[in-house]
């Protein structure tokens, strides 16, 4: 018998709805997916949504998480179903967060465990691998930030964050994929893990731009401080900015260099997407970077003053945009044009 007959659906505690609570996006493009792909992929998914809760949170002190994530980390690793109770822990840091979806997902932290031990041992391995990179970036955006304002210093920093947090989601994909669909891509493995990389670099890229302001005014700046020198800008100042409610226009032109290098990731994402071969997979690889880029849009509209008012697609539009690819046969033809669409769409637009 195959390995992907032994892949099992999502069972026990409906993992559906908490993908559903946690994440608007990702949880069409992994609804759309082919069961055995689908599972180490959910399962991967709210185990790296748990961590990152806990990296972000501002209810406990930098030490009290960098605990939580180790011991979180060590239970992933864990394969033997010999499985650390972080009960007490995760039951203080849930009973701490406000957003209610986000104290389900940690509350069915154990779940997630055991689905990711039913999984596969290859793709156990695959979760494992990915979520390993993903909490090394967590733990060091932790250490960097959790004693109070701070900043990257360098634009290789930055990459090398994103690549931890997301780079590494698109190499991931591209394995489970290739793995499950012998067919899967019109282009060499090697090549879709390049563009699966990129492709993710550039979804973590515009999730910093479109947080920004939420970020800035909780004292992270992801901005490298050798890009802001050079607009005389340092990130004490778009902190000060941000918390005062005033937009900065001398952060106009990178605001525009980081879009256009966004954009480029993002166009090596819908290269991705239309080399699948699976028309299933191939929409659900495209969601992404249809509502990215549509987001990357709103975005350049509004410029720096994104970090007072913040913007994201409606979700009247994504749906509009789901009614047009069916209708479309989320062909290839269809993908490319909705992207061009998107990418010069304008807020008033029907």
């Amino acid at each position: 018998m195959s390995e992907e007959a032994h892949s099992p659906p999502m069972k026990k505690l409906d993992l559906r709805q908490l993908l559903q609570g946690v994440s608007r996006s990702f949880n069409l493009s992994i609804r759309l997916l082919p069961r055995a792909i689908q599972a180490p992929v959910a399962v991967g998914y709210l185990l790296a949504r748990a961590t990152d809760t806990v990296a972000d949170t501002t209810a406990q002190t930098q030490a009290d998480r960098l605990n939580l994530l180790a011991g979180l980390v060590r239970s992933i690793e864990a394969t033997n179903h010999v499985i650390e109770d972080l009960t007490p822990q995760i039951q203080a840091f849930a009973g701490q967060q406000d957003n209610r979806q986000e104290r389900a997902l940690m509350h069915a932290w154990p779940e997630c465990l055991s689905q990711l031990q039913d999984l596969t041992t290859a793709d156990q391995r695959s979760v494992r691998d990915v979520l390993g990179f993903i909490t090394q970036g967590q733990m060091a955006d932790v250490s960097l930030f959790g004693d109070g304002p701070n900043a990257f210093n360098t634009e290789s920093e930055l990459d090398n964050y994103t690549w931890q947090v997301a780079g590494c989601v698109g190499e991931f994909w591209t394995e489970v994929c290739a793995r499950h669909l012998p067919d899967f891509s019109k282009r060499p493995t090697l090549e879709m893990r390049q563009l699966g990389r990129r492709y993710g670099m550039g979804l973590q890229r515009l999730n910093i731009l479109r947080d920004s302001g939420a970020d800035l005014a909780d004292g992270r700046c992801y901005w490298p401080r050798e890009r802001l020198s050079d607009q005389d800008l340092t990130p004490e100042q778009l902190v000060q900015s941000v918390r005062m409610g005033q937009a900065l226009t001398a952060l106009t032109p990178l605001w525009e260099a980081y879009l256009d290098s966004t954009r480029a990731q993002l166009e090596d994402g819908l290269k991705y997407s239309l080399a699948v071969n699976n028309t299933r997979v191939r929409l659900a690889s495209a969601l992404p970077a249809l509502i990215g880029i549509r987001t990357l849009a709103l975005l350049r509209q509004s410029g720096p003053s994104a970090l007072i008012t913040p913007v994201k697609m409606p979700r009247h539009e994504v749906k509009k945009l789901l009614w047009r690819i069916v209708l479309g046969g989320a062909t290839r033809k269809t993908l490319a044009l909705e992207f061009n669409r998107l990418a010069a769409v304008r807020e008033s637009s029907p």
